[in-house]
């Protein structure tokens, strides 16, 4: 994002002509009096006055063409000086000038431009005969254009430090949005996925021989296919935030129970124990409870092979607990579960909570989830 750009379009005048009248008055009464101090130097004039009007009208457009204004200003300021006027009012147009060249362009352009303007400031010191100081007048003559160029361009940079900050901010909150989701969705489809995939090859298996039974996997399919649709209805109208979101629960703990008899219906035999008083739970917590169930279930639908499950739920005093083992192969952890079960503990972990998985010495695989009653702020 340019600065200077979005400076320009947004340009009100108002505020650039007030500083010029400012300066126009200042200029004309402030350029008698430092004539009045310094009799040496050339006598204030008309031609004095008109270079000093012609310096500061021009930033009444400043911030529209600093560029321009800002050699303009360069022009009248350096044949001030060169005709011999006092040190004056003028100087101070001329700093403002250099500045909004210094915040408004790009540092290097700006460098470029204000190279030549310091030159043509110091003009003066070579060729009017009436400074005294000759030479040594170089230094403090050079402070008129790099003083105000460091403070303009120091304030450009920061600000453009301040819009990437916002805009990486922004960014990353996006993708965080975009990851939510990604996971949300993961979890929905890929556990429909998977009990659809059981129920499939069963109903192969038994197409030929006992049909009968091919039928019931066949319901069962569609049962589930429905479910998980129905679901992930829900889920994207929380994020389209229409207005039946608000009236679509997202899931919890409460369905567990339901979640375990539609896996026992795919051929997973699931038990279901819970210890301590059921109550209520902040809604993310509820929420990422019942996926590191679901996901650790698709994965020992995937994975665990003939096995049976056991989900274990435990509600303390400050926090809930999860546990889900199976009597599956265990061992390994292929790159579809490391996927989920990396999911799994990124939405534990930024609500203060923890997840431990790992293979059990008698057999199988274990996830325990430990997440706080209130998510952490």
């Amino acid at each position: 994002m340019v600065v200077g750009d979005r400076s320009e379009r947004l340009w009100n005048p108002l505020p650039d002509v007030a500083l010029a009248v400012g300066l126009l008055v200042v200029g004309g009464v402030g350029t008698t009096a430092v004539g009045d101090e310094f009799p040496q130097a050339a006598p204030v004039d008309g031609g004095a006055y008109a270079l000093v009007a012609v310096a500061a009208a021009g930033l009444a457009v400043r911030r529209r063409w600093p560029v321009s204004v800002l050699a303009v200003c360069a022009v009248a300021t350096s044949a001030y000086l060169v005709a011999g006027y006092p040190y004056g009012p003028i100087l101070v147009s001329f700093f403002v000038a250099v500045y909004t060249v210094a915040r408004h362009r790009p540092i290097r352009r700006a460098l470029v431009v204000c190279v030549p303007v310091l030159v043509l400031l110091l003009l003066h010191v070579v060729v009017a005969r009436v400074r005294p100081e000759g030479l040594s007048g170089v230094l403090p003559g050079s402070a008129w254009v790099v003083v105000p160029f460091a403070v303009g361009a120091s304030i450009r940079v920061n600000r453009e430090s301040a819009t990437r900050t916002r805009v990486e901010q922004a960014r990353r909150l996006a993708d965080e949005e975009r990851l939510r989701i990604a996971q949300e969705v993961h979890d929905v489809v890929g556990h429909g996925l998977a009990a659809i995939n059981m129920q499939a090859e069963i109903a192969l298996h038994l197409l030929a021989k006992r049909p009968e039974q091919a039928e019931a996997a066949l319901t069962a399919i569609s049962r589930t296919s429905r479910e998980a649709l129905d679901e992930l209805r829900a889920t994207l109208s929380v994020v389209r935030r229409d207005a039946d979101a608000e009236r679509t629960p997202a899931p919890g703990l409460d369905q567990v129970e339901a979640l375990t008899v539609r896996l026992h219906r795919t051929g997973l035999p699931v038990t279901l124990t819970v210890d301590g008083e059921r109550r209520p739970l902040p809604v993310a917590v509820d929420l990422a409870a019942y996926r590191v169930v679901q996901e650790a279930l698709t994965n020992v639908l995937r994975h665990a092979g003939a096995a049976t499950a056991t989900v274990r739920v435990g509600y303390l005093p400050d926090e809930v607990t999860v546990e889900v083992t199976d009597t599956g192969r265990g061992g390994s952890v292929d790159g579809a579960v490391g996927h989920g079960l990396t999911g799994m503990r990124e939405r534990v972990e930024a609500l203060g909570g923890s997840v431990a998985t790992g293979s059990r010495p008698e057999g199988g695989f274990r996830v325990f989830a430990r997440l706080p009653a209130e998510p952490r702020r």
